[in-house]
């Protein structure tokens, strides 16, 4: 008996140690990261070079609904005399509507004062695609994933499963539809009618963000944009993309653009403010999967990302 209570309180031992490491890991991370990032006052790296210079933002990953830094950016490069133009660097299968639709919107307002190139990687889809529609040149190889121009919107149904369960769920509501997001609540005919029309409008808009961007016809871009992808090869042909390459004919473009011989031109990272340093390292999810294990895991690759995404799915 003496020998099961040592083990179970030398058990509750360990965890307790275990415990307070994570908890003082995840203290001394935060404390590294604010220290860090306290010398970041603005949103905008490249403009303590001083001197005239391409700034290069790179999306990359699932796009999230909250872009405000990067929107921020942009801006203030926009308005920045010594930033020339913008080299976008796209790998993204896409994401959140809201998301894309506030870059597209930043890019547009930024290709209407300064040229800006896009060069596409292994993906430039749905969001990512709609995001890079309004630069004056978008180049894509041979391989890249782009296209896909459509909206996605996934409603989980748990309702069956509960009643199987023997629990019921009664819903108070205002109005017949205001439960039809409810993944406890059935969907009705009606309520599916109703998604529908909200998806319907959504992928309007991405039509018509295509269509002023590429200067094609909706009608065209319609006929496109049953939700497939195309290949880069596939996409120039069709008028989605202007050039075959990679980011060094991108960068070219933009010099003839700019009339500017000089091959070494500065190019310079364009840095949101101090956020993305822990929203975009690439080291995040690795490190609060060890430090929270991996039941968060899930949740963090979807951090950000909810209502109806435009998304390429493989």
């Amino acid at each position: 008996m003496n020998a099961e209570l040592n083990a179970f309180l030398a058990g509750q031992v360990k965890h307790r140690q275990l415990l307070i490491w994570r908890v003082g890991a995840l203290v001394a991370f935060f404390g590294a990261v604010v220290i860090s990032m306290a010398g970041h006052g603005g949103a905008v790296s490249a403009n303590s070079i001083h001197r005239p210079h391409i700034v290069r933002l790179a999306i990359s990953g699932i796009i999230k609904n909250d872009v405000s830094q990067t929107v921020r950016a942009l801006k203030q490069a926009r308005e920045a005399s010594d930033v020339t133009g913008l080299l976008l660097v796209v790998d993204s299968p896409g994401g959140g509507v809201t998301g894309g639709e506030r870059l597209h919107e930043a890019v547009k307002r930024f290709a209407a004062v300064k040229p800006v190139a896009v060069s596409m990687g292994d993906m430039g889809a749905s969001a990512a695609y709609m995001l890079s529609v309004p630069a004056q040149h978008i180049v894509a190889l041979p391989s890249t994933l782009t296209g896909s121009i459509g909206v996605l919107f996934q409603r989980p149904d748990v309702s069956v499963g509960l009643g199987r369960l023997g629990i019921g769920m009664d819903a108070i509501t205002s109005g017949a539809m205001k439960d039809q997001t409810d993944p406890t609540s059935a969907l009705t005919p009606e309520g599916r009618q109703m998604l529908q029309g909200l998806v319907n409008d959504l992928f309007g808009q991405f039509v018509s963000m295509v269509a002023e961007g590429r200067h094609l016809s909706e009608e065209k871009v319609r006929s496109l944009a049953d939700g497939r992808a195309y290949t880069g090869r596939q996409a120039i042909a069709l008028g989605l993309v202007d050039e075959l390459g990679d980011e060094d004919a991108a960068r070219l473009w933009l010099r003839k653009q700019l009339k500017i011989g000089n091959a070494s031109y500065p190019v310079v990272p364009l840095i949101p403010e101090h956020s993305r340093y822990w929203y975009q390292w690439p080291g995040k999810k690795a490190l609060l999967k060890g430090l929270l294990g991996g039941t968060f895991s899930s949740v963090i690759d979807r951090e950000g990302l909810d209502g109806a995404v435009a998304i390429l799915q493989l």
